[in-house]
């Protein structure tokens, strides 16, 4: 940044950083402005004016609150409102029925990362996750297993190819800068991502066992038992005809998707028509989870009455409340980040450093990644610092590309708006466990993904 010298954005940083692990773990002041107040003192320090000029630190929290909150607070509102409606409506449990008569007992953790695994090809992590997490807790209140292995490993498969498939915006617009078809960065990301969403299931399985938490009998809170493996060996679908049908109930979820993917293919391919236009405005994901909330109103809820219906979705907005504050914070951390160009100008350092070349974008994606949180920002800055470099260099295009791509995967913590999505829709709110639950599967899918790449790089 303009006046600041690069030693003070890295003191900012590091002290902001600092204050922000004491106020979470050491205060008893909340997160939401805890990070706040992180976000304050990292653009102070490290040079950025108070409250002038065209970036300022006053400026910078209120851009990231919104911007974030824009991409994600109404998809989380509209969301904690159609998962409220699937539970008290039933469309949940013959959800988590259908699961389990098709894919077998046992399996469901790999059910749920299969899904995620598919379903973040076309779609940002963040609103996949918001449409299945439901799915997670109702499989959790009929098999016994926990939240954490359901959850975690919905959210490895969500997130593994989120970073390596376009057209998801991060890895197309890598592929783009790297000069990389688009359709190899899909098959190559599509075997990056398999392993990547392996490691992360195993990893559930065990923090499953290590922090054995249901959902309450009444669905509004969780409970914390011992680990005892579930004995349960079958569920009969006989003795609930009350439950809506599979269609019904699967539809809340899987319409919005549709949509969403339309809108994803479409946009890529910008077709102008008018036809296309609509189905574009219609796979919004702000505009396709409010068609499944109305589908979840009018199909699943038609015999309760009108303030029934009302105050079961407020319960769920409840819940919303402090994951929309949390998350907007977040973004308000990584804004400053940012515009204060510590980024930029640590990404710059670790590019001069002499190291396999192969490396440079997965080590830069990774740095940036550290420093303001977003991936898919990470992701785009790598690749515009490295490739020009690489461009000279015996470097495969097709692998640099991944590797900016998969390095941005790292440590997903407090400014990572996906963290505290994660964290708070599996009620974990300790911040050891909220580390265990997050930050360590990730910086597991980025191990994985450093090994790959090194592998891929010598082959090819």
């Amino acid at each position: 940044m303009p006046g600041a010298s690069g030693m003070q954005m890295i003191v900012g940083l590091v002290i902001g950083v600092i204050v922000l692990v004491f106020l979470i773990l050491r205060t008893k002041i909340h997160a939401f402005p805890a990070l706040i107040i992180a976000a304050s003192l990292t653009g102070l320090i490290g040079g950025m004016p108070p409250a002038v000029g065209d970036v300022n630190v006053a400026k910078s929290i209120t851009t990231g609150f919104g911007n974030t909150l824009a991409s994600i607070g109404i998809v989380i509102g509209f969301g904690v409102m159609m998962g409220r409606l699937l539970e008290v409506s039933g469309a949940a449990e013959r959800m988590a029925y259908t699961f389990l008569k098709y894919l077998g007992r046992g399996k469901e953790e790999w059910a749920l990362a299969a899904t995620g695994y598919v379903v973040s090809i076309p779609i940002f992590c963040d609103s996949g996750f918001v449409i299945l997490s439901p799915l997670a807790k109702a499989l959790s209140s009929k098999t016994k297993k926990s939240i954490l292995t359901l959850g975690v490993a919905l959210a490895m498969g969500l997130v593994a190819t989120h970073h390596a498939i376009p057209p998801t915006p991060g890895p197309l617009a890598v592929a783009g800068i790297f000069k990389v078809d688009v359709g190899k960065m899909i098959l190559a990301g599509l075997v990056f991502a398999l392993p990547v969403t392996i490691a992360g299931v195993l990893y559930a399985r065990w923090l499953g066992k290590k922090i054995y938490q249901l959902p309450s009998e009444d669905g509004t809170g969780w409970v914390r038992l011992k680990y005892e493996p579930s004995t349960i060996t079958s569920i009969s679908l006989a003795d609930r005809p009350d439950l809506p049908s599979a269609f019904m109930s699967f539809a809340p979820i899987v319409v919005p998707v549709i949509l969403i993917i339309f809108n994803t293919v479409l946009s890529a391919l910008k077709l102008n028509q008018t036809w296309a236009q609509y189905l574009i405005f219609l796979g919004n994901p702000v505009i396709a989870v409010g068609i499944g909330l109305i589908i979840a109103i009018y199909g699943l809820a038609p015999k309760l009455s009108r303030p029934e219906v009302i105050k079961r979705m407020e319960e769920g907005v409840a819940s919303a409340g402090i994951i929309i504050l949390v998350t907007g914070a977040g973004g308000a951390l990584g804004q400053v980040l940012r515009d204060s160009g510590a980024g930029n100008y640590i990404a710059k350092l670790i590019a001069s450093t002499p190291m396999p070349p192969v490396l440079l974008p997965f080590i830069v994606a990774t740095i940036v990644r550290l420093v303001q949180g977003s991936g898919t920002v990470a992701m785009i800055t790598s690749a515009s610092i490295t490739a020009p470099i690489l461009a000279g260099l015996p470097v495969n295009p097709l692998i640099a590309a991944q590797a900016a791509a998969l390095g941005a995967m790292v440590y997903s913590y407090f400014n990572d708006s996906y963290f505290w999505v994660v964290n708070r829709l599996l009620g974990v709110e300790d911040v050891k466990e909220q580390t265990l639950t997050w930050s360590i599967p990730t910086t597991i899918g980025w191990l994985v993904s450093l090994v790959l790449i090194l592998i891929a790089d010598a082959i090819l």
